[in-house]
Formats: C-alpha cells, sequence, structure tokens
C-alpha cells in the first residue's frame, strides 16, 4: 500500500525544514489534535499513539540532507515507512510531500488506509506553521 499526502510549501530553506524533520521531539508539534501520547525513546526514536489507535513507534531509518528523511517502524508487527521528501523551490521556500508505504493484508489495508491517509494529511497540513 501506497499513500501520497498532497504537498505543502514552507517558508523555510529546504536544509532548515530537512533540520526540523530530522529532530524527532519535533514531530510532536505536527501531530492530530486527537493524539493521546508522544514520547521521544532516543535521538532517533519517537512513540505515539492516537485515540482509539495502538501505539507506534517510529525510527529514522534514513536521512539525506536536505531532501529526504525516511522513518520507519521499530518493533511490532506491521512494516511501513514515512518518508518526508522535500524539494528546494528557492533559497527561502521548500516543498514537502509525505509518502506512506508498506505491505499490509487486504482486509488490514482497507482498516487502516482512512485513517493513515488523514494523519500524514495533518502532519504536512501542521508543517507550515511549525516549521
Amino acid at each position: 500500500m501506497k499513500l501520497e499526502s498532497p504537498k505543502t510549501t514552507i517558508d523555510k530553506s529546504a536544509q532548515d525544514t530537512f533540520d526540523f524533520l530530522s529532530d524527532v521531539k519535533n514531530f510532536e508539534k505536527l501531530m492530530p489534535e486527537n493524539i493521546s501520547k508522544f514520547e521521544v525513546l532516543d535521538d532517533d526514536k519517537f512513540l505515539f499513539a492516537l485515540k482509539g489507535m495502538p501505539e507506534i513507534v517510529l525510527k529514522k531509518k534514513e536521512a539525506i540532507a536536505p531532501n529526504k528523511i525516511v522513518l520507519g517502524a521499530a518493533g511490532g508487527k506491521l512494516d511501513f515507512y514515512l518518508t518526508a521528501n522535500i524539494m528546494t523551490i528557492d533559497t527561502s521556500k521548500s516543498e514537502v510531500e509525505l509518502i506512506f508505504e508498506g505491505e499490509f493484508n487486504a482486509m488490514m489495508a482497507m482498516m487502516i488506509k482512512g485513517p493513515i491517509n488523514k494523519f500524514i494529511e495533518t502532519l504536512v497540513a501542521n508543517m507550515p506553521a511549525q516549521v
């Protein structure tokens, strides 16, 4: 399953945007209002939970400055990745798109597609005000 967020424009350079997203504690600022738990576990790992959903641990798997950050599931039964693609528009503007990819059976994919889509859309919608 592959889901793509809408692209969002940020009034910061690609490097500034990359630096913000590289610091996992900043993801708390991007989370939806229905977050019930957020905890930084390590320099490159955090745990979060949305109301009514299980806890998810994400770990920074790859960082290619200033264009790409890949977070992946750390433990648990589901294997998935959340990739932030950062494009330079000019020296003080960048564009971000989030891509969620994972292998799920048809039933699981059907159940999580809506909530995950809404989740990544919320993350990018919150970026311009927070980065």
